[in-house]
Order: C-alpha cells, then sequence, then structure tokens
C-alpha cells in the first residue's frame, strides 16, 4: 500500500515536521505565481528567522505582492483596491524582508522571474537572480540542491491537483521517480482552486505533508485587469488580422493579450465593424503579411505557457474551438481576476477536461511526442510582448543595459524558438512603439541598447499600435524599413539618420509618405468612433475597478506623468482651480480622501487631481 502523507492543521507545526524530515539546511522550491504554499512557506521562514543553526533557501520566480503605493496619491488609490481584492490574502514574509534589506543572513532567496519591474531598485534580488528559459528552470531548480517543494493545491476526495501550476512540479516528480533528486513534496490545500485534471493531478502517496483544515484556504491572489489604451486597441487589431483560422495562438497576461483577444471576437461575431474599424485604421498601408479579416471557421487550438483569462472568452465566443484529442487549450500555468478563478471552478467537469494543464517543457517546446505535437500545432502564432526593439529586428523584453532585470526571459525565446521550429508557424512580438519617462516621450524602437532578450537573427514579426513589420528572411536594409514603417514619427528621422550613417541603408532612401503620420493623434482619431460607439471598450471583459476608479487612473497616470516638471505640474493644479469642480469629480476625490482637504499638501494634492481629471476631459496637455 502507497505511504500516505502526514496531515497537518497547522503550518507551524508541519513546518517543525518539515524540518525534522529534511534537517536544518532546507533548500525551498516554492512554484512560480500564484503556486506557491505560502503558509508554509512562511511558517518555514519565522522557524529558520528565529534559529541560525537552520539554512533556508527560497528558490522560485514571480514572487506575488499585495501591491502598495509609490507615492502618496498612489497610496490613496491603491490602498482600498488592495483591501478590496487582496484582504485575506497572507503576503510571503521573505520578500518583504528581502525588499527593505532585513533578510536574516542565514535565508537567501533566488528568482528566474521576477514580477516587472518591483525588484530594479533591490540589489540583493538583483544579484541572485537566475536567467532562464522556461524550459530549462526545472533543471536549475534540482541543481540548487531542492529538497522540499511547498505547492498550494485543490482536493477532491482523495486526490489533489497541481491546479495552477503543473508548470515544473510534474518534471520533478519523475526527476524523483529516477532517482535524480530527493525531496519532500508539501501540499496546502486551497478550496479556492480550481481541480485541473490530467498531468495537473496526483495521487495522496506523491505528498509527503499536507497543511489542510479551518483557515487554511485564504484568498488567492487576483491582480485587477489593467485598461486597454487605444494604442493597445491598434496593436491587437492588427495582431487580430495575422491569425489564421484553423490554427494555433499563444497569448499572455495583460492590456495586450486583452486587446488581442477582444479584436478576434470582434472579427467573428462582427465582422463588418472589425473591417471598418482596421480600414479607419491602416488607411492606405499595405499590410505586409496575408490579411486575415474573415470569422473563424475552423476556429483556433489554444497553446499557451500561461492561461489568460480571455481565453475562456474566445470559447464562450466559438473561437477556441479546435479540438486536439478532445483539448481546446493546453497551457502550463494560470494566474488572474476572481472571476476566472470562479468561472474555472464553476465549470462543468467535461467542459472543464477541455482545458488541459500540461508541464511547460511539454508546451513551449517540442521535445517528446513531437510529430503529433507538429500535426496539433499547425498555423501557431505565438504573440510575447517585449519593452523595447532595435531597427535591426532584436527584442529586449526582460532587463536593462545596465544589467538589472526587469522580468525575465520566461517563455518568450522558448516560443520565438519554436516558431521557427513549426512549419507555417510565425513569432509575433508587440510593443508600444513610445513610453513616458521623466516627462518625456521616448522611442521604445532604438537604433542599439546593450541588452537583448531576442537576437535580431530570430527577428521575426514585431507589432506596434503602427502596424506590422514582416522581418523573417528580410535584408538588414529591409528590415531597418520595416521597423520605421511601425516606429513614432517624431522619432523616424533621427533613427534613419543613424542607420543612414552606419551603412546600413542607402543615403536616398525615403520613408513612405503614408507611414509619416505615425501620431497619437492618428490613432486616436481613427478609433475614436469606434470608441464611442462601445467597440472598442477600456475594459473588453469587466474590471474589478469601481467607476470613480476608472475614471482616476487615467487621471493619476497624467500626475506621474508630470512629476519631473514643476511647471507641468503647476499647470496641472492651475487647471483644477478654473472652475467649480463637478459631481463625477467631487465622487473621484471622495475616494481620494480629498474631498474635504485638511491642510496644504492635501489641498494641493485635490488640485492636481481636479486638474488631471480635467486635463482628459478637455484632451488638452497640461
Amino acid at each position: 500500500m502507497a505511504r500516505q502523507p502526514q496531515r497537518f492543521t497547522d503550518a507551524d507545526t508541519l513546518a517543525g515536521a518539515v524540518i525534522g524530515a529534511a534537517g536544518k539546511r532546507i533548500v525551498l522550491g516554492l512554484p512560480l505565481g500564484l503556486g506557491k504554499a505560502n503558509l508554509v512557506a512562511n511558517a518555514l521562514y519565522a522557524r529558520a528567522a528565529a534559529d541560525p543553526s537552520i539554512s533556508l533557501k527560497i528558490v522560485t520566480a514571480l514572487t506575488l505582492e499585495t501591491p502598495r503605493g509609490a507615492s502618496e496619491l498612489h497610496r490613496r488609490f491603491i490602498g482600498p483596491v488592495a483591501q478590496r481584492l487582496f484582504a485575506g490574502y497572507p503576503d510571503l514574509a521573505y520578500a518583504g524582508a528581502q525588499r527593505d534589506g532585513s533578510l536574516p543572513p542565514n535565508i537567501e532567496v533566488t528568482e528566474f522571474f521576477l514580477l516587472a519591474g518591483r525588484w530594479l531598485g533591490v540589489p540583493k534580488a538583483q544579484q541572485n537572480f537566475i536567467s532562464a528559459n522556461y524550459t530549462h528552470a526545472a533543471e536549475y531548480v534540482l541543481a540548487q540542491g531542492v529538497n522540499v517543494v511547498a505547492h498550494i493545491v485543490a482536493k477532491s476526495g482523495t486526490r489533489y491537483s497541481l491546479s495552477c501550476n503543473p508548470d515544473l512540479t510534474p518534471d520533478l516528480l519523475k526527476a524523483r521517480e529516477a532517482a535524480e533528486a530527493g525531496f519532500l513534496l508539501i501540499g496546502q490545500v486551497n478550496d479556492e482552486l480550481p481541480f485541473m485534471d490530467g498531468d495537473a493531478a496526483l495521487p495522496a502517496h506523491c505528498f509527503s505533508h499536507i497543511l489542510e483544515g479551518p483557515g487554511i484556504s485564504h484568498t488567492l491572489y487576483a491582480p485587477p485587469k489593467l485598461p486597454v489604451s487605444p494604442a493597445d486597441h491598434a496593436a491587437g487589431l492588427h495582431i487580430a488580422r495575422a491569425i489564421p483560422d484553423g490554427g494555433t495562438l499563444q497569448i499572455g497576461i495583460g492590456s495586450i493579450g486583452d486587446a488581442v483577444a477582444h479584436a478576434l471576437i470582434l472579427r467573428h461575431r462582427k465582422n463588418k465593424d472589425f473591417r471598418a474599424i482596421v480600414k479607419r485604421l491602416d488607411g492606405d498601408a499595405p499590410l505586409p503579411i496575408t490579411p486575415q479579416d474573415t470569422p473563424f471557421d475552423q476556429g483556433l487550438y489554444g497553446l499557451s505557457e500561461m492561461l489568460v483569462d480571455c481565453f475562456l472568452d474566445l470559447i464562450d465566443a466559438g473561437i477556441l474551438k479546435r479540438s486536439v484529442d478532445g483539448v481546446l487549450l493546453h497551457a502550463a500555468f494560470f494566474l488572474g481576476p476572481r472571476k476566472f478563478y470562479a468561472a474555472l471552478r464553476d465549470m462543468r467537469d467535461e467542459d472543464r477536461a477541455r482545458i488541459a494543464m500540461k508541464p511547460v517543457s511539454w508546451v513551449n517546446a517540442l521535445y517528446g511526442e513531437e510529430e503529433d505535437k507538429r500535426r496539433a500545432r499547425v498555423k501557431a502564432r505565438f504573440v510575447n510582448n517585449a519593452m523595447m526593439a532595435t531597427l535591426l529586428g532584436a527584442v529586449v523584453s526582460d532587463g536593462l543595459e545596465d544589467g538589472r532585470v526587469v522580468s525575465g526571459v520566461g517563455g518568450q525565446h522558448d516560443f520565438v524558438v519554436q516558431s521557427f521550429a513549426l512549419h507555417g508557424a510565425r513569432s509575433i512580438i508587440t510593443l508600444n512603439a513610445t513610453r513616458r519617462s521623466g516627462g518625456n516621450t521616448i522611442s521604445n524602437i532604438r537604433w542599439s541598447y546593450a541588452h537583448q532578450t531576442i537576437p535580431r537573427h530570430l527577428r521575426d514579426i514585431i507589432v506596434t499600435e503602427y502596424g506590422v513589420a514582416d522581418l523573417r528572411g528580410k535584408s538588414d536594409a529591409e528590415v531597418i524599413a520595416a521597423m520605421l514603417s511601425v516606429t513614432d514619427s517624431r522619432f523616424q528621422d533621427a533613427l534613419l539618420r543613424k542607420a543612414v550613417k552606419a551603412g546600413k541603408i542607402p543615403r536616398d532612401y525615403e520613408i513612405p509618405p503614408v507611414h509619416r503620420n505615425n501620431t497619437p493623434e492618428r490613432i486616436a482619431a481613427a478609433l475614436g468612433s469606434a470608441q464611442e460607439a462601445g467597440l472598442l471598450p477600456s475594459f473588453p471583459f469587466g474590471t474589478d475597478f469601481t467607476p470613480a476608479e476608472q475614471r482616476l487612473m487615467p487621471a493619476l497616470e497624467r500626475i506621474k506623468n508630470a512629476n519631473a516638471s514643476k511647471r507641468r505640474l503647476a499647470a496641472l493644479a492651475l487647471n483644477g482651480l478654473n472652475r467649480e469642480r463637478a459631481a463625477e469629480e467631487t465622487v473621484c476625490l471622495e475616494r481620494m480622501g480629498l474631498a474635504r482637504p485638511r491642510g496644504l499638501t492635501e489641498r494641493f494634492l485635490g488640485l492636481l487631481v481636479k486638474g488631471a481629471l480635467r486635463t482628459g476631459e478637455d484632451g488638452g496637455k497640461p
């Protein structure tokens, strides 16, 4: 008879048992993102923090933290949101200690993927980062000598499910079965997790210890959906025209993923509107790829390292319907808003079975079952986000040129390589053409950059709000011309001069007039009527933000962008003085705790908020 796990209802007692079984040198593997057993991790951390003779090394990725504001206005905004959405979520003790520098010397944290931008100013997090393709992560975890893995799990009867994170653990278990590793697998039961079957399901004997009982289930980390900007919608519309019927789709979390899914639904359900919008958006500019503008007949099959919530909307819309062995979507992990978890939990078993969770080694690579995978992954379009790209087609997604890590490579390189290995597949990298920094607008398309995630010899399709650049198999001069066509026009001339100076494009090359009006104003004009008609909403798949919070978000972004300039801040505040406040402004000020200001600071903050709200209404600039 298979050995059954020890069962506990108290995390500290379990931690003592784990230390007794594994010894005082603990190398704790915690899954990426949602899959961490927070209560177990915190109990082991507390034991090590109180006992210097215990060595605790935590090997993990994508540590999730309850959001906290970086400024006074941001704190006023995010505080009630965090209370509403994250109350009951136990923050990871090691994260706070790592951030404020109070991590004890006997505790170390190593990650292979970071929450984007959150650890740039934390030297220890930067120093202990392991750069890795997602498909290599399990190997690296084993190389660290992991002897405890603590996983949040769902339960059904006597069976357990890795649920949100079968990305690495099944491969770790295979190594254990082959006597290539030895570790304790700890399960922390959470009733809010959906029970995902297939490779995610495990019998009880796989676990050494189980934590369950009253007070063990807690609120799941559920990030709210962010607004989809006009630039996001424009990019989503371009990408939707690159997705062939009968193909395979990967998209990721965030506003671009939502924009792509929404554009696909528009194409399928409101095809006439879709065609009219893209006609206004593209004008006379030729599409460098064969346009895919018709509704879906065969439908799509989903293959995505991350199961994002809008895949469920694609299923409901009748788009994700091309079945592979009875499955509509294979994915390796998930994370999303509260209603997403509820939707998975509440599905009929037969519907949930059409969403199959698999190890990332299966999803992100062709190795193993290669012939079957090739037959299934036809006409694949793998969509990934980037921060920057160079004029020669290299992509910057995970780090800065000074060596600091913003996030991590994750599976981006895996899917780019897979797109070249699969017949008819394409990698689509999307990025905003510009960003705001220090009060200035900066191009995200650079001549060169001293860090690359995807090298230029793997260049394929790059999409910005201004269009599609088809780079695969093209000469350097052709690539430069294509990249200039999707660059913001404010930066085209300077970039062209650099390319000419380097001798990479003919001196007499001229950017076609059709690409000379790449401006936010053109995007706004092209999409304005569709936005007014409700065809391109800011939150196409709903939101956890209240109406007042939705109005405040762009206003606070305007204030953030103005922070580098006292003149611009003063202009915003002056705009807040100019007239009596409207009822909507009062609601927003009440939400921020600034409707009845106490002191000069609160009065000034209130004026900034009013001014930023009015700037948005007027369509002007402070």
